[in-house]
């Protein structure tokens, strides 16, 4: 967690009329710290009012929240509905891409801003959407904000509340209140939280985490992944049995691998069940037997992150299971406000592909379907629309729950089989030139960071996977062979189209 505070001399303007503006995007609950500082505001003895700019979450961009408010004097005040350039009080970020698109726009500015921000990061969809490393430049957008605010708040509020199991709302709330920039006591703050009526004792620890690191001004100690994060799954006690036999499994492999086997290991098991883990296990037995401890190991840790990833492959079945779970739609409601007694309606967006039915039907008749055009053409036909679910509605959420629970089906589907064929041939090629060129191996295993997503991005990832690794033959028995892996690789990740990785295969083919 990073944190900083900076003043400047206030301005001699002051506004009566005090601006709040709050950017955020799903899931992080903008709609209830909005609600929070009106409940607050209020309950002063304030004038108030809240709305909100319409964006589409994490598609398109942030939601903005504007709040404005006065003492209350006994006549009408007239409020604007959304925030303008220069003439904002308090900007409230709850990401740090979002603290530097308020910059870019003109919301925070050095003579009345107060800017309060989140270091952490919510990867945008320009920066999702890159084949390889598309992330933003967060230290370009603090040394931005260090200049455009009056007084500066940055730390890592999401992770103070994750700790304390609720969500950046909270902490981001308790900043607020550090701050000064609005004449109200904590504990009326505190009330506002209180007057909620959901998850309070939750949001009241982020709350207090946020003041405090806020007031302290200090570098709280970052936390060090604790290699018994996968002991978080629970379930019944059978299950629960098993899963502490593969754990224990797990800490007796070499210590430089054991952190990543268990990450991979609650993967793989969360994806489909124990059994599913133990496959997992045996698959990077056979690998750290060949590996060599005075190379710490980096093949078999390299193995443990993508065999995992590999085996966990995003399929139909996988996407309904997560789209049905409690905890989705806990967030959900919280994030849009709900109360006990209201209903959120909520629609999914489907657009299965031939390819997608097909991969569901068992092994061997998806085989066949596949391999006729007129059968793939019929489906193309019957499927490939978009649709839309209703699963606030009995019927489309027993749709989705009936696919996310075909887990003990998944095996026998014609994507199992196609993955798993595919995981075998890579293993193989990857190990095959174990013995004449350890680092080359390394690098061939890392070539499966090429595939990932599904339909058309994961078609154009296996194209590309195959590309980058058919070039170990050119490149066998050279010296500097890893290297070259390694550039194919990142030049296959620049863009899209596979144009910097189509010249970096000639350059290749010139060696021969």
């Amino acid at each position: 967690m990073n944190m900083m505070a900076q003043q400047k001399p206030m301005d001699a303007r002051a506004a009566e009329i005090t601006k709040i503006a709050v950017m955020a995007v799903g899931g992080q609950g903008g709609g209830v710290l909005t609600g929070w500082i009106e409940s607050l505001a209020r309950s002063q003895g304030y004038a108030c009012q809240a709305t909100s700019v319409a964006g589409v979450a994490q598609r398109t961009g942030a939601t903005i929240y504007y709040v404005e408010m006065m003492p209350d004097t006994g006549q009408q005040p007239v409020f604007a509905l959304a925030p303008s350039g220069g003439d904002v009080d308090v900007l409230i970020a709850a990401e740090m891409m979002e603290v530097g698109r308020a910059v870019m726009r003109g919301f925070v500015t050095p003579d009345r801003t107060t800017l309060i921000g989140s270091t952490h990061r919510a990867l945008a969809v320009s920066e999702k959407t890159a084949p390889g490393d598309g992330t933003a430049n967060a230290d370009e957008v603090r040394a931005a904000a260090e200049v455009a605010a009056q007084k500066l708040i940055l730390a890592n509020m999401d992770r103070l509340a994750v700790d304390q199991g609720s969500v950046i709302s909270s902490s981001l709330f308790g900043a607020l209140a550090w701050s000064g920039a609005l004449p109200f006591p904590r504990e009326a703050f505190e009330d506002a939280i209180r007057a909620s009526g959901k998850g309070v004792d939750a949001s009241l620890r982020a709350f207090a985490a946020g003041f405090e690191a806020a007031e302290r001004g200090v570098d709280a100690p970052e936390q060090v992944a604790s290699p018994l994060m996968g002991s978080r799954l629970s379930g019944p006690d059978a299950q629960m049995k098993e899963w502490k036999g593969l754990l224990f499994r797990a800490k007796a492999l070499p210590e430089p691998v054991q952190e990543m086997v268990i990450a991979g290991l609650c993967k793989v098991v969360d994806f489909q069940d124990c059994a599913y883990g133990e496959t997992y296990l045996n698959r990077l037995d056979s690998v750290i037997a060949r590996d060599d401890a005075a190379r710490n190991y980096e093949l078999s840790a390299t193995a443990a992150k993508y065999i995992a990833n590999a085996m966990a492959y995003d399929d139909i079945i996988r996407v309904a299971d997560l789209k049905t779970r409690g905890p989705r739609f806990d967030r959900i409601r919280e994030e849009m406000g709900a109360k006990d007694d209201q209903l959120v309606e909520l629609t999914e967006f489907f657009h299965p592909r031939a390819e997608e039915i097909a991969s569901l039907m068992p092994a061997k008749m998806g085989a066949r379907w596949e391999a006729n055009p007129k059968r793939m053409a019929l489906l193309d036909r019957l499927f490939n629309k978009g649709r839309r679910l209703r699963t606030h509605t009995l019927r489309s959420f027993l749709m989705l729950h009936f696919l996310g629970g075909l887990k003990r089906y998944r095996l026998r589907t014609r994507r199992h089989e196609v993955e798993v064929a595919h995981l075998e041939g890579w293993l193989k090629e990857s190990l095959s030139v174990l013995d004449q060129d350890y680092a080359l191996a390394v690098e061939l295993l890392k070539n499966r960071r090429l595939i990932k997503g599904y339909s058309d991005t994961h078609a154009r990832g296996l194209t590309k996977f195959g590309t980058v690794m058919g070039a170990a033959a050119l490149l066998k028995g050279r010296e500097d062979a890893a290297e070259w892996m390694a550039r194919l690789r990142e030049a296959a990740l620049q863009d899209p189209e596979g144009k910097a990785l189509e010249g970096a295969i000639k350059t290749v083919r010139s060696f021969v």
